[in-house]
């Protein structure tokens, strides 16, 4: 058996099947202070995925309407808009409380012969030679509420080490890019269809976070405001999310309260499996008047 913490996020993402194309998933707190993009990424996967056959998703285009609340369910609506010879599309909804708070367009297609090139992976420390971080003064986390103590500890499924770790309390200005080496908590089977779901699911952190750097600032911070307004993925080819797998991020532009910032994920051994990219508000309040 997986550890407890990994157990719950797959069953997270297994969802409760309520007709042909209606689906159920929960929700988890894991320190945000809505529901986490990624988990709705994944499930919006899941839900979609089975009403396929035989074909695996290799690209995902999602818009985030509305906040997510992480104390009640979500449903999700699958139209089973084309199944053609080699590709089949899906589109999906997420609803909650009556409204539709995320949708997204899959595609799926079968495993095909072809032409293969890809960008060399970045030159960059191995996970085992990555010193842990320094834990956090305590001083510093009291100053903090409860909710963003848990996610800045991200004692959840998955493990991160840091190539550049970045002080999220006393933020420096730094270039727009990072190296993140990751990988669930545990081992698991070899169902691709669950390990592409946990890889979406996990493609959320750190992508628009990266588009903070030239600036200085951190969600942490009361006057600033930031969350994901879409997030495509294209999924190359096949992937253990419980080996480590390096996510390459950068942001070309920040501009009109928002920021864009892509991402590569490479094996450990440099095999490029999926790419992404995701745009986010990143506002900044003036001070209030004194």
């Amino acid at each position: 058996m997986p550890k407890p913490v990994v157990a719950e996020l797959i069953d997270l993402l297994k969802l409760e099947r309520l007709e042909m194309n209606l689906f159920r998933g929960q929700s988890r707190d894991i320190g945000t202070k809505y529901v986490f993009g990624g988990q709705v990424l994944g499930q919006a996967l899941s839900a979609a995925q089975q009403t396929v056959e035989g074909r695996q998703v290799h690209s995902l285009h999602a818009y985030f309407l509305r906040a997510g609340d992480v104390e009640a369910p979500i449903v999700y609506e699958v139209d089973r808009a084309r199944d053609g010879n080699s590709f089949s599309t899906r589109r999906v909804v997420a609803i909650q409380h009556g409204e539709p708070i995320f949708n997204m367009g899959a595609s799926f297609q079968i495993t095909e012969p072809g032409v293969e090139h890809q960008l060399t992976m970045p030159e960059v420390p191995k996970p085992e030679d990555i010193e842990p971080p320094e834990p956090i003064p305590a001083e510093q986390l009291n100053a903090i509420s409860a909710t963003l103590q848990r996610w800045l500890l991200r004692l959840g499924p998955f493990e991160f080490k840091y190539v550049y770790p970045r002080d999220e309390i006393k933020v420096p200005k730094r270039p727009p890019y990072q190296q993140v080496w990751f990988r669930l908590a545990d081992t698991i089977g070899d169902d691709p269809v669950l390990h592409r779901a946990l890889l979406a699911y996990a493609s959320d952190f750190h992508l628009i976070g990266t588009a903070t750097f030239p600036h200085g600032i951190s969600y942490l911070q009361p006057n600033v405001q930031m969350a994901s307004l879409d997030h495509a993925m294209w999924f190359h080819r096949p992937v253990r999310v419980d080996e480590w797998l390096l996510y390459s991020c950068d942001s070309p532009s920040a501009q009109n309260a928002r920021g864009l910032s892509r991402g590569m994920i490479f094996t450990a051994t440099g095999t490029l499996v999926a790419s992404t990219a995701q745009e986010g508000l990143l506002r900044v309040l003036p001070p209030k008047p004194i």
